[in-house]
């Protein structure tokens, strides 16, 4: 019988968004994409270092502290079409599997809770879509129906919004939806409950650092990577503690 692991451990979540080339016109949050040979390296570099990149729900019990690796784990919020078209191919030729959190209420969409601010209307997966990326042996995960600051809204709309994308997901797609993620990392104590209550079995925020074993399932930070990040900056904000000091 294996002995769970007793030591801290240091689990790296990345958190993406676009995967693609960010347009020149963009007047807002070119952060936001990270090019698709960015990417690439990126996802290289993880394999070179001995580190194995997984979904949300394959990295349970390392988060837990039941096990003890290299690993990291690959999350792409809100359900962009270009999440399976650049980033797929990348993640299976290294063996990796990835959570994409999905806005339920815009499925085949697009980004319309920002769109009008950033300047740009993004293409969301479709239904078949979000099944050949799961077929692809990545992982979905629910980012609300509508992508609000989840703090803002009433206790009827917290239900609405948290459980409600879980089930329209599920019912849509077909197959169990887990994880979860707070548009914004919008989250306080009542929108924590919610979301455990809602039965999910983890939960991501924006929070700065790499996640302890052990700690808090449902308010676990990540690491940001953006555009701007050459590869060295991403080996220093991944293997290093350098998040973790600014948490």
């Amino acid at each position: 019988m294996t002995a769970a692991v007793t030591s801290p451990v240091s689990v790296p979540i990345l958190m993406y968004h676009n995967i693609d080339i960010a347009p020149r016109n963009l007047p807002r949050l070119r952060s936001l994409y990270v090019s698709p040979a960015s990417f690439a390296r990126q996802m290289w570099l993880l394999r070179r270092m001995g580190y194995i990149g997984l979904s949300m729900t394959a990295a349970m019990p390392y988060l837990r502290g039941e096990k003890s690796a290299r690993v990291a784990v690959i999350t792409l919020d809100d359900g962009y079409a270009d999440n399976l078209q650049a980033a797929l191919p990348v993640l299976q030729r290294h063996g990796f599997s990835a959570t994409c959190y999905v806005v339920s209420g815009s499925i085949g969409h697009y980004n319309s809770w920002d769109a009008e601010r950033l300047g740009v209307q993004k293409p969301l997966m479709t239904v078949s879509e979000l099944q050949a990326w799961q077929q692809g042996g990545m992982e979905v995960g629910a980012h609300t129906r509508t992508h609000p600051r989840l703090t803002r809204c009433d206790d009827a709309q917290l239900v609405d919004e948290i459980g409600g994308s879980k089930r329209e997901l599920e019912d849509r797609l077909g197959f169990p939806i887990t994880q979860f993620c707070y548009p914004y990392g919008d989250v306080d104590e009542r929108t924590a409950l919610a979301t455990q209550q809602a039965g999910f079995a983890a939960a991501t925020t924006t929070r700065r650092g790499r996640a302890q074993a052990g700690s808090d399932p449902w308010r676990l930070p990540r690491i940001q990577v953006a555009r701007h990040h050459v590869l060295p900056q991403f080996a220093m904000k991944t293997f290093s503690k350098y998040e973790d000091r600014r948490a």
